[in-house]
């Protein structure tokens, strides 16, 4: 292998331990078929003020970061903090290189693709991630085949084939759209860009939180609200709180807010019932065709991965409808008749299994947060209500404004909510 890749860590496995080699492209553990973690702790921090004079891009917190630079980069970062209320700023991520915050996480696996060097890469996605890992395979030379589901937006879609990147569009949800590339991706030489299995996605979505930090003076926020589908954001957040804290460069750790679509929000099921994960199969999950397995089991059998579950957790806020039809935890369970996943216009975040979701619900009940539930109509208001000033924002990038908006005890205090992804994705959302 190159020089380059000499002083690369590990994976791990937070389930059962197990270690592979970065080099191996071993994209899951072997053991429980889970998601891997990575072998990396910042060894030294850099105070906020002294970043003055960096690269202008995400790449200025090398010390933070697995990889410290990258000759790929389209110099994704850095994007402005505005304010919405005298209380809530909003932080204009749909301003990356393909107009959504997945650049953020896509940079650091397609650096990593290239430093490994493998003869294809494949991806699967709902749109945005498929996309900007296309455009990073482009700029890198690698062969990129994205696999999305079926009637994932015809504006991604174009996006993606636009940067010469292979389009295989699947039959059914997510969920088998994600088992026809992890087929592929067991291939030989084949590289398996997941920004859900992958942990140097969430390494590169930390850089949010990095951010925040720098343009707060060396602070966070009290609340961060996160839209969650497989959760890369928020537990990029929760990575970058937990290094920042570990360095002494913050003390205080905001709460996490973790919004879903309220149609297809199995995570906040489970916080309502008090669960460490996904709550069994029909007892409500959304699922199509039956994907999906009971017990956080994954399709194929593996169990769903996680880190230890933190003690002193927040219980759910009830199941009453909320301010502007925003629910708490314990809001409509994400479950459908007939095994049918229903349709939302939050498509990006519309996960019925989501493999970490056990680090997901244990990040969100160790900082003190919850989560909220939206429906389809606070998702059409809040789109509309961000265009009206001045923000186009895709129907997914608009939930965690919907939920904001709302109000109530959960949103107070200062509050930064992300938009994820441009409007000209999707478009604006069609009036019921």
């Amino acid at each position: 292998m190159p020089d380059m890749l000499a002083d690369m860590t590990s994976y791990h496995c937070p389930v059962d331990g197990t270690r592979s080699a970065i080099t191996a492209l071993t994209w899951c553990c072997p053991v429980c078929r889970g998601p891997w973690d990575l072998d990396f702790t910042p060894a030294r921090g850099v105070a906020a003020n002294a970043l003055a004079g960096r690269a202008d891009s995400l790449w200025r917190y090398k010390e933070f970061l697995p990889l410290d630079t990258s000759a790929i980069s389209l110099g994704e970062g850095r994007t402005p903090l505005v304010p919405l209320t005298d209380t809530v700023s909003a932080k204009l991520d749909f301003l990356m290189p393909t107009l959504s915050f997945k650049d953020r996480g896509a940079v650091m696996l397609g650096e990593l693709a290239r430093r490994l060097g493998p003869d294809r890469v494949v991806a699967d996605s709902s749109g945005n991630a498929g996309t900007s890992f296309a455009a990073y395979c482009a700029r890198a030379g690698l062969p990129c085949t994205v696999y999305v589901p079926e009637g994932t937006s015809a504006k991604k879609t174009e996006q993606i084939r636009a940067h010469g990147a292979r389009l295989v569009t699947v039959p059914g949800g997510r969920e088998a759209t994600a088992r026809a590339a992890r087929a592929a991706a067991d291939e030989p030489g084949v590289f398996y860009a997941s920004h859900v299995f992958n942990p140097y996605f969430l390494h590169g979505t930390k850089t949010y939180a990095y951010e925040l930090w720098e343009d707060l003076g060396g602070r966070l926020p009290e609340a961060l609200a996160v839209p969650v589908g497989n959760g890369t954001l928020l537990l990029g957040v929760a990575l970058a709180v937990a290094e920042l804290r570990a360095l002494g460069l913050i003390t205080d750790r905001p709460r996490l807010i973790a919004v879903q679509a309220e149609a297809v929000s199995p995570l906040a099921a489970a916080f309502r019932a008090g669960a460490d994960d996904l709550l069994p199969v029909g007892a409500g999950d959304l699922l199509r065709d039956g994907e999906g397995g009971a017990d956080g089991l994954l399709p194929d059998g593996g169990t769903v991965p996680g880190g230890d579950v933190g003690a002193g957790g927040v219980p759910g806020t009830g199941g009453g409808a909320g301010a502007g039809g925003v629910r708490g935890a314990g809001g409509n369970a994400a479950g459908g008749a007939g095994g049918v996943e229903p349709a939302t216009l939050a498509e990006g975040i519309a996960i019925p299994r989501p493999p970490r979701a056990r680090q997901i619900l244990a990040a969100v009940r160790e900082s003190g947060g919850t989560f909220l539930t939206v429906p389809e109509d606070g998702i059409r208001e809040a789109q509309r209500d961000l265009a009206a000033r001045g923000l186009f924002v895709e129907t997914t990038g608009v939930a965690c404004w919907a939920a904001v908006r709302a109000g109530g005890d959960a949103v107070r205090g200062e509050v930064v909510v992300p938009l994820c992804g441009s409007g000209l994705k999707t478009g604006m959302a069609a009036s019921a």
